[in-house]
């Protein structure tokens, strides 16, 4: 475990902890989720020969997921695989019926070349045995070849999430879904958005609005900061000052939201805290140790500390898989 040392407002010395929870660089590790259920903490990744292809040229990533008791000691609950699919981005969440879900993208290749996206689910009623990946069910309406619904969010008992759809002449769209079941899902609007959008996290505000962080990696690749009130299908979209890939945020409190994803300082990627309203304003806070292929954050908030999982190879050839615990007075909530 590694401790550093930030000053506050009040030129208090805050310190908060970083300690890597698995990896020794034999895989790459990458693309985290962290989640507490039934009184123990899940952080889930995806693992493989290197970030898409084996030696073979084989694209097949697995997901691996960890536990622990206390946030200090892990151990490996399920290490899950399908043929002939790259299963990468996990993201975990709690069904209203108290299982845990993990919902993966599943990318096909053909002799190195993506022909297809096909998102899937895994479940689990105790957090030991999970189920065998099956393919979610997106409206027939916006269902194309190359789908991604990357991340969902329950509220009030449905699962939101937003799925980007690979379209004639290569355009990229996206779509915000609701479901009941994690399985099934139907379109609730179309997301107006250039500049190939991409990964999207849900989230709600203090207010019941929606809130919408949305990566872009073509023009000013600026982040769009997108809400809406119920049904959402009115946005209102404002671009954030940076870019952040594979982007999470936390609402912590009225006003008071913690964004976090892979950044860019001097030509190196690195992962970045950033400290953000309800207005989409965010400001970089924090730089976690990181270097070469990193980022990814997921965040848990746990008593007064704010936990951020993340990968990185700061410290290995391949990427590790690193968790921050951080007092949530450093975001200026006490």
């Amino acid at each position: 475990m590694s401790i550093f040392t930030l000053h506050n407002s009040h030129a208090q010395k805050i310190e908060y902890s970083i300690e890597k929870v698995w990896g020794d660089g034999t895989w790459h590790c990458a693309f985290t989720s962290i989640v507490e259920f039934k009184g123990r903490y899940y952080i889930s990744f995806r693992e493989y020969d290197s970030h898409i292809f084996d030696s073979k040229g084989d694209a097949e990533g697995r997901i691996r997921i960890i536990s622990s008791k206390n946030g200090k000691k892990w151990q490996s609950v399920a290490l899950i695989s399908k043929e002939g699919y790259d299963l990468r981005d996990p993201k975990l969440s709690v069904t209203p019926d108290n299982r845990l879900m993990v919902t993966v993208g599943g990318s096909i290749y053909r002799n190195k070349v993506l022909v297809g996206c096909e998102p899937q689910v895994i479940f689990s009623a105790d957090g030991n045995e999970f189920s065998e990946p099956s393919p979610i069910k997106l409206d027939s309406k916006t269902k194309g070849t190359h789908d991604w619904l990357w991340r969902v969010t329950w509220h009030e008992g449905v699962a939101y999430g937003v799925s980007y759809s690979k379209k004639e002449n290569n355009k990229w769209e996206l779509y915000l879904y609701k479901g009941t079941d994690g399985i099934n899902y139907d379109l609730v609007s179309h997301l107006d958005c250039d500049g190939f959008p991409n990964e999207t996290t849900v989230r709600f505000l203090e207010d019941g609005r929606m809130a919408l962080l949305i990566r872009r990696d073509n023009g000013d690749r600026r982040n769009i900061w997108a809400t809406s009130a119920a049904p959402f299908t009115d946005w209102t979209m404002t671009k954030t000052a940076s870019h952040m890939g594979g982007p999470d945020f936390i609402v912590l409190g009225e006003d008071k939201i913690v964004a976090g994803g892979r950044t860019t300082f001097m030509g190196a990627p690195q992962t970045t805290l950033f400290t953000g309203n309800d207005a989409g304003r965010f400001i970089e806070k924090i730089t976690l140790p990181s270097a070469g292929d990193n980022s990814y954050p997921g965040f848990l908030r746990v008593g007064d500390e704010l936990w951020v999982s993340y990968y990185s190879c700061h410290e290995t050839e391949r990427p590790s898989i690193y968790l921050a615990r951080i007092p949530l007075n450093v975001f200026g909530i006490e």
